[in-house]
């Protein structure tokens, strides 16, 4: 939906008051600018054209500005960027209101946190799943995902990361180790406006005055810087924790890097030789360890710039051997040297997000693949690439219904790309019809050899996320993928502006920005204009959407806690974003985990010594507000868990129960996924289960039975040979359980089941097969309506007192999915994806439509504490 009108909020309003005023203060200067009337040049008399007197600036080779010029220049850049941080700064004091507020933008602050305690991957202790969730992987997780179920027991020494690259948090953690990590953003902020500066002056370079002419401030720079400086979509990405910001700067000062280093290497080819580390040479080499820094940070981003890279390069070669054939009969040697020098320079970078994934998943894989390959479905759903399958139908269910049918093609490739361009047409310049100086600009590009890849990046970076499936976008964060190259249509957006002033000024009777500093200063005032108007108008609406999102405040606030009076002791949360912004792995005498609603609470309060508990309740009004922050002390009990007894399912004395969408994600998946689905009216405990959902038979899944026999009962074998796995055509989630406590107990699965959902339960320890339950199908409900849901509870089974591992493994024998509200769940905007029936048809990554098949809750009965 377009926000758009009149100003609102106080920024908006300050925002349109420097438009007008800057608009304003251009027309005086105009006007004092403009000679008497006597003065000016007879009209018929014939006038130089300025399109000839004016040199290309293609053919203007950068050299060094005399020094009267380029120190107020690079002063005025300078300022321009102590702008850009200040702006970067109040964002996150007015719009984020003191801390990260985006899911993601909390995990980078995690995974940052971690590496500042100098972790890329940090132990995981028991109960796992009071740490585990949300874009957090185990190191074990590429084992499971690249094998088939039933391997030998994993390592005990298991390590949790955050699923993302590793680029931008090394950075952030910069911040932390300086206790001050939302400074970072602001720095960046700075830096980007420096470096978009520098990009126009090596891409757009502006030929000198004319002899005996005043001396006129480069006009597409200093514009560019200030486009950065007034750039909404920026500022939020250089305040909210989020890795764009860095991706830009790393972006601009690879280019610019790169176009520096051809410079000085062909000003210096017929000079002495120079030595290793001459300027062209580290030129290159700040290129390369830009681009391996923004390889570590957004891999698909730096595919578009090494292609833009060789843009860069290779019609530098083609000159440089021609030349050089000429001269010797042979090419000439210098650019293999910058080459080496880029190589050598991305090392860094490649080094470190290698280093990242091993610690993250075990094996040089991708931590996110291996995220989603456990904690998603179908099989194989994200995915860099086309075809059926692709679109998770956890994490972005809601996206997946809507926009991909049955497989990721080329039309819904280009309905994704459509929608990403739509939001960015407001992301560089604050509103949809400014954008239009960015496509000016890279049409005047593309006439200029030097200037033509800055019209081309953009373009690759589009090309670069085509095969993603999600689109990224939210308002605020604009389209996020395409903020990387926004310095570059700065630069652009830059240019058109000085070709629109230079008209202006020949329509004027050559009064316009060539005619002397004080008419592009009136010219960049009015420039400076249409993007803060656009803030006021339209992007500011966005913001303020940001703003007001999800409670409009952090999730955690550590100012908070101490206002509470808290010390000492655990913190429990309830959201993802809490519980990012709070944990730390190398805690001090506070710790924050997450809250369960169940015995794994407990567990973990023994863990750590039974210290003082408290909830930390994050509650957003259903009508809106700001939410309210509530910290009471919590009592855990050593048989209860943190919660009474009072629904269906829940433990009895003596006896403590394990929820099981607590034990989302999984260990492994095979053919199947699981998440957690709300199922509040039910019989299921808490309101809420773990559904299994199998792959259709296109996925891999190979046809099973589906009717195993029973009453829903065990009837299973406890002798049963084999690891525990099921048939090769079954369909199988793997949860863990926590060992320590479950040591010499006996633990009863609570199953649900809906509609013809049928499998087994099967229980693993260290690897080997203890026991065995069937489910069969729940009683069929009345002609016409939905499915009868009925849950059932399996007998006991004692766990050895030695147990090291302990696993349930769940089994859909039958490749099944319920269709919307098949398995009798009441809808809810709450419920994450709507995950049957989004993708209807054969074929793909749907299974045929099917019944419920779930894991609700896990009994403990008797079992150790912390003191056995």
């Amino acid at each position: 939906m377009l926000r758009a009108g009149l100003p609102r909020d106080p920024a908006q309003w300050i925002a349109l008051a420097l438009s007008l005023a800057a608009l304003l203060a251009g027309a005086w200067l105009l006007r004092r600018g403009r000679p008497p009337a006597a003065a000016r040049p007879d009209p018929a008399a014939a006038r130089p054209d300025p399109a000839r007197a004016r040199p290309d600036p293609a053919r203007a080779l950068p050299g060094p500005a005399p020094r009267a010029r380029a120190i107020p220049c690079l002063a005025i850049a300078a300022a321009f960027a102590v702008v850009a941080a200040l702006i970067s700064a109040a964002y996150v004091a007015v719009y984020l209101r003191g801390g990260p507020r985006i899911i993601d933008a909390t995990s980078y602050w995690l995974e940052a946190r971690a590496m500042a305690a100098g972790y890329l991957a940090w132990p995981l202790d028991e109960p796992a799943a009071s740490v585990l969730g949300r874009f957090l992987v185990r190191s074990d997780a590429a084992a499971h995902a690249g094998a088939a179920l039933g391997g030998a027991a994993a390592s005990s020494a298991d390590r949790v990361a955050v699923i993302f690259p590793p680029g931008y948090p090394a950075v952030l953690a910069l911040g932390f180790l300086a206790g001050a990590p939302l400074a970072v953003g602001p720095l960046l902020a700075a830096a980007l406006a420096i470096a978009t500066y520098d990009l126009a002056a090596r891409f757009a370079p502006e030929p000198p005055a004319a002899a005996g002419g005043a001396a006129r401030p480069p006009f597409v720079p200093l514009v560019a810087a200030l486009f950065s400086t007034l750039c909404a979509a920026l500022r939020y990405h250089t305040a909210d924790t989020m890795s764009h910001g860095l991706a830009a700067l790393c972006f601009t000062v690879a280019l610019a890097s790169a176009r520096r280093a051809l410079d000085a290497a062909r000003g210096g080819a017929t000079g002495a030789p120079r030595g290793r580390l001459d300027p062209a040479v580290r030129a290159a080499a700040v290129a390369g360890l830009a681009a391996g820094w923004l390889a570590a940070t957004r891999p698909p981003s730096a595919l578009a710039l090494a292609a833009a890279l060789l843009l860069v390069l290779l019609p530098a070669s083609g000159r440089w051997r021609a030349a050089a054939g000429a001269r010797e009969g042979g090419p000439a040697p210098r650019l293999g040297r910058l080459a080496a020098a880029m190589a050598i320079g991305a090392l860094p970078g490649l080094a470190l997000l290698a280093a990242h994934q091993r610690a993250a998943t075990g094996a040089f894989a991708s931590s996110q693949a291996a995220y989603y390959a456990v904690s998603d479905g179908p099989p194989g759903c994200f995915r860099y690439g086309f075809g059926a399958g692709v679109g998770c139908l956890g994490e972005h269910g809601d996206f997946v219904r809507h926009n991909i049918a049955e497989s990721y093609d080329f039309l819904a490739a280009a309905g994704t790309t459509l929608r990403r361009l739509k939001l960015h047409l407001v992301d560089a310049l604050n509103a949809e019809p400014l954008a239009l100086l960015v496509i000016a600009g890279a049409a005047i590009a593309l006439r200029s050899p030097r200037a033509r890849p800055l019209a081309i990046a953009p373009l690759l970076q589009i090309a670069a996320y085509v095969p993603f499936y999600f689109d990224g976008n939210y308002p605020g964060g604009g389209a996020r993928f395409f903020a990387d190259v926004l310095p570059i249509e700065h630069v652009l957006a830059a240019m058109a502006a000085l070709a629109i002033a230079e008209r202006a000024g020949a329509a004027r009777e050559g009064l316009g920005p060539a005619g002397g500093p004080r008419a592009r200063l009136a010219a960049a005032l009015v420039a400076a204009a249409l993007p803060l108007a656009g803030f006021a108008f339209r992007a500011g609406f966005d913001h303020a959407a940001l703003r007001d999102r999800e409670g409009g405040l952090p999730m955690f606030d550590p100012a908070e806690v101490a206002r509470a009076g808290v010390a000492r002791g655990l913190v429990f949360v309830d959201t993802d974003h809490g519980f990012n912004l709070g944990f730390d792995p190398a805690p001090g005498d506070v710790a924050v985990l997450r809250y369960r609603g169940d015995a794994l609470d407990r567990m973990a309060w023994e863990a750590r010594g039974r210290p003082p508990a408290y909830r930390y309740r994050f509650t957003i009004p259903e009508d809106g507000g700001l939410a309210s922050v509530s910290i009471a002390p919590l009592a855990l009990d050593v048989s209860g868990g943190s919660r009474a007894a009072s629904s269906p399912g829940e433990a009895v004395p003596g006896e403590a129960v394990i929820e099981g969408e607590s034990l989302w994600p999984p260990r492994a998946q095979r053919s199947a996924w699981a998440l957690p689905e709300y199922a509040s009216g039910t019989c299921a405990s808490a309101g809420r289960l773990l559904a299994v959902y199998a792959a259709a038979a296109g996925d891999g899944d190979a046809e099973g039975d589906g009717d195993a026999e029973g009453d829903g009962d065990a009837e299973g074998d406890g002798d049963a040979e084999g690891d525990g796995d099921a048939a090769a055509g079954d369909a199988v989630v793997r949860v863990g359980l926590p060992a320590p406590w479950l040591r010499g107990a006996r633990i009863s699965p609570r199953v649900a089941v809906a509609g013809d959902g049928a499998g087994e339960v099967r229980l693993l320890v260290d690897g080997a097969l203890l026991r065995v339950w069937h489910v069969e199908p729940a009683a069929p409900g009345a002609p016409g309506a939905p499915p009868a849901f009925a849950c059932a509870e399996l007998p006991q089974h004692p766990i050895p007192e030695r147990a090291v591992e302990i696993e349930l493994s769940l089994a859909r024998r039958r490749a099944a999915r319920a269709a919307p509200g098949a398995a009798g769940l009441p809808e809810s905007p709450r419920r994450r994806a709507e995950i049957a029936g989004i993708r209807g048809g054969s074929g793909g990554g749907a299974a045929e439509t099917g019944g419920l098949f779930a894991l609700d809750a896990v009994r403990v009965a008797g079992g150790n504490s912390v003191d056995r």
